[in-house]
């Protein structure tokens, strides 16, 4: 194991811990920059509009002003998601 992958997991045992919203939101603040916080809120919105099928991928776009390839990286990314991920987030998104 390589030493990013060593802080990865590290970092992903502390998220584990936290049981609060504000302490999480105090880690992130931490450890990612105001771009990355918002990227990774905006990744999240995408993979919630692909998972409810509800748009294209166009219209998603559109609604989210974002290029049609960052939604296109997230619908190839849940074509290799494993089933027990796409069911649980199917349920909890």
């Amino acid at each position: 194991m390589d030493k990013y992958q060593k802080g990865l997991d590290g970092f992903i045992e502390l998220f584990l811990l936290i049981k609060d919203k504000k302490t999480l939101l105090l880690l992130l603040d931490l450890f990612l920059t105001a771009e990355e916080r918002a990227d990774l809120g905006m990744r999240f919105l995408i993979i919630k509009e692909l998972l409810s099928e509800e748009k294209t991928q166009r219209q998603v776009a559109k609604e989210l002003n974002v290029s049609i390839a960052k939604i296109t990286r997230g619908s190839n990314e849940l074509k290799r998601t494993n089933r027990k991920l796409l069911t649980y987030l199917k349920k909890n998104i």
